[in-house]
């Protein structure tokens, strides 16, 4: 009886609306002229029943547009892995993207899930719908220059430095405040200090977190260092989201899902 009450606990955290949680970050060098920047950082859609269907993943869009957001980031990870419940076509996982609302755009970037599902797929499927994926590139969008890093988690090692020094790159050829979205929160420990802001998911904020033992799983090879939420390191800030969906098992505890709104000024 007590483990039916958890699950049902755990299944009712894991589909709760996501909370909004909010930063606003004075950045040096941030043009005086130039209004606010508003981001919106979500991650780890992982679209897959019982807790995760295509009319959740609308409903987070709502909610996104509401926030009227200057840019969306959506940081990997769109298809499902939970051992119970059911799959979903990835076009139809995907559609629900498109009506994402962003004035300067929408943008992501793959991860170690989308690779497993097929990452040239999951690429076209985000583009059909208006979602631009970055991919050890950069952009510059107004006051910043917006990279992306490729969301693999294993790389034969000299490939997966080129990769990164590929990014770092691209990001420092492109004006503007330095901003890279990646999936795992542990490139933060490698990025330049010219970075002014890494946007992060992965690690679901441990998904479950019990008393005095703490995560069950962090995802991360720094432990719970860079586990969840804002992180500082000199001038260089990392923001990671618990994201909205669930990975292996449709249970929440201890870390909700959620959405962050990043003004950067």
């Amino acid at each position: 009886m007590a483990a039916a009450i958890a699950a049902i606990a755990g299944f009712r955290n894991a589909i709760a609306l996501p909370l909004v949680r909010r930063l606003d970050l004075e950045v040096p060098g941030y043009p005086a002229a130039a209004p606010p920047m508003r981001i919106v950082l979500f991650s780890d859609v992982h679209v897959h029943g019982p807790d995760m269907p295509p009319e959740r993943v609308a409903r987070v869009v709502d909610q996104i547009n509401a926030l009227s957001p200057d840019i969306v980031i959506a940081a990997g990870d769109f298809i499902g892995d939970n051992w119970v419940g059911k799959s979903y076509p990835v076009d139809q996982a995907i559609a629900p993207l498109g009506r994402l609302k962003a004035r300067l755009g929408v943008y992501a970037v793959l991860g170690n899930n989308d690779y497993s599902a097929g990452a040239s797929d999951i690429t076209s499927a985000l583009e059909r719908a208006g979602v631009h994926v970055l991919a050890d590139d950069a952009v510059r969008l107004g006051p910043i220059a917006l990279g992306g890093r490729d969301g693999r988690l294993y790389h034969e090692r000299p490939a997966w430095n080129a990769a990164r020094l590929k990014a770092y790159e691209a990001l420092r050829r492109t004006p503007g405040l330095k901003v890279l979205a990646v999936h795992r929160p542990d490139e933060f420990a490698f990025v330049p200090s010219s970075t002014t802001l890494v946007l992060a998911g992965h690690t679901h904020c441990g998904q479950i977190v019990l008393p005095i033992v703490g995560a069950l799983a962090t995802g991360s090879d720094f432990g719970e260092k860079y586990l969840c939420g804002v992180v500082r390191d000199g001038l260089k800030t990392l923001v990671v989201s618990s994201g909205v969906g669930t990975s292996y098992v449709p249970l929440r505890f201890g870390a909700p899902p959620d959405i962050w709104l990043i003004t950067l000024r």
